[in-house]
């Protein structure tokens, strides 16, 4: 297939009907574009599109189309045909990050995920200058841009946190902090500072509170194998700054809505989970930061209402707070007779009673209810049946009987 106008406007044809509600119009439609799909520029076609298309539906249309397509077909598999030229590899790789950084935010994010797609497979080898171009990003100014590149790295990076250890894993993780660890440090300087220069303007506190949450995200996975020495080095720079986010109350973030979390929650819940992440694995290299943590974590608890957009935020809490008292070297922390009389009754009985919230969810669908709680996605409910018996329950009850004795 020729780069021509001709074949855009019949690709255009084609991806309409596509969104069409009557089968017979669109099945055909599909069945054409799979039939094309090993030609040759195929997929430069719908990159075009998506660029240079006036139409916004088409464009968006264009972008899912794209990421679907790279999804079966970039993996090579051992002795069987490669289903994308190597050209058409090349120039998707030379095009894409700087089409996906120009674009409006629906089309970003399926493009940040089709880079994903492609990372896995050929970063870094087959694509050692990803991380280059994404890094020099950061200096543009510009948070749309620099939000699609936190959302990138975020998608690329976070298999670190289940992926076996490997001496491949090692180097790749190397290179990636060689090449990120410091230009993400500044950027979260740079962008806790623009959070206080802008302090009464909303909108650009929800930019930059985007930016934060994408932030910690990264931080998450780049030290989930092991401590890096770079975040080492600079343990005071992110735990000063989480602690001082952790304890932040912005009017202009909080939200009316009682159901979903906003951008306060969000970044606060990931920050309970860096400092859960430290407090279990590099327990001697937080010590000097723990206490004010617990500190901090135990006043978002008693203060946190019983709101279903609290749930993720009360559960990473109760797990930082689970995973400390466990630990013999953090009694201290917990001999105040003022923190244990609060913890138990602001923290522990409220958060073990079955909300009408949960109810409402386990009568519109009781099947969904405990699927998602035996797959692990429940964590968004505070407490469901079956994560009181087997998951929640525990850590509170492990709290409560660890706190009843320092209490007799």
């Amino acid at each position: 297939m020729e780069l021509n106008d001709a074949n855009l406007q019949t690709l255009t044809e084609f991806l309409r009907k596509t969104l069409d509600p009557d089968p017979a119009v669109r099945r055909p439609a599909e069945k054409f574009l799979e039939s094309v799909e090993g030609n040759q520029n195929y997929p430069l076609l719908l990159l075009t599109l998506l660029e240079k298309s006036q139409d916004n539906v088409i464009r968006v249309c264009a972008a899912v189309t794209f990421k679907n397509y790279i999804k079966r077909n970039w993996r090579i598999v051992e002795d069987e045909p490669n289903k994308i030229s190597d050209a058409d590899r090349t120039a998707i790789k030379a095009n894409i990050v700087n089409l996906m950084l120009s674009s409006p935010e629906q089309i970003q994010k399926q493009l940040s995920d089709a880079i994903s797609i492609i990372g896995r497979e050929d970063f870094p080898q087959k694509w050692p200058d990803l991380l280059t171009e994404m890094v020099t990003r950061f200096r543009s100014g510009d948070f749309h841009i620099i939000n699609g590149v936190l959302r990138t790295a975020h998608s690329l990076f976070k298999r670190y946190r289940h992926e076996f250890k490997s001496n491949e894993l090692w180097s790749e993780i190397k290179l990636v902090l060689d090449t990120f660890a410091l230009p993400l440090t500044e950027l979260f300087k740079a962008t806790i500072e623009l959070c206080q220069t802008h302090a009464t303007d909303v909108n650009a506190l929800k930019v930059l509170f985007s930016s934060l949450t994408l932030i910690s995200k990264l931080f998450y996975s780049l030290n989930f194998q092991d401590l890096p020495e770079f975040f080492e080095d600079n343990m005071e720079t992110w735990m000063t700054n989480f602690h001082g986010l952790l304890t932040l109350d912005n009017k202009l973030l909080q939200t009316d809505d009682e159901e979903e979390a906003g951008l306060l929650e969000l970044l606060k819940s990931q920050i309970c989970d860096n400092a859960a992440l430290y407090a279990q694995k590099y327990d001697e290299e937080f010590q000097p930061y723990l206490p004010r943590f617990v500190t901090a974590i135990w006043n978002l608890l008693v203060s946190t209402g019983q709101e279903v957009k609290y749930d993720l935020l009360v559960s990473n809490a109760i797990q930082f707070l689970a995973s400390v008292c466990e630990r013999p070297h953090y009694k201290h922390l917990f001999e105040d007779q003022n923190t244990l009389t609060s913890i138990c009754e602001k923290v522990i009985v409220p958060n073990m009673e079955f909300r009408s919230a949960d109810e409402e969810a386990f009568e519109d669908n009781s099947e969904e209810y405990i699927r998602r709680d035996l797959e692990g996605s429940g964590k968004d409910f505070r407490f469901l049946i079956l994560e009181c018996q087997l998951k929640t329950y525990r850590n509170l009850w492990n709290i409560l009987t660890f706190l009843l004795t320092r209490l007799q």
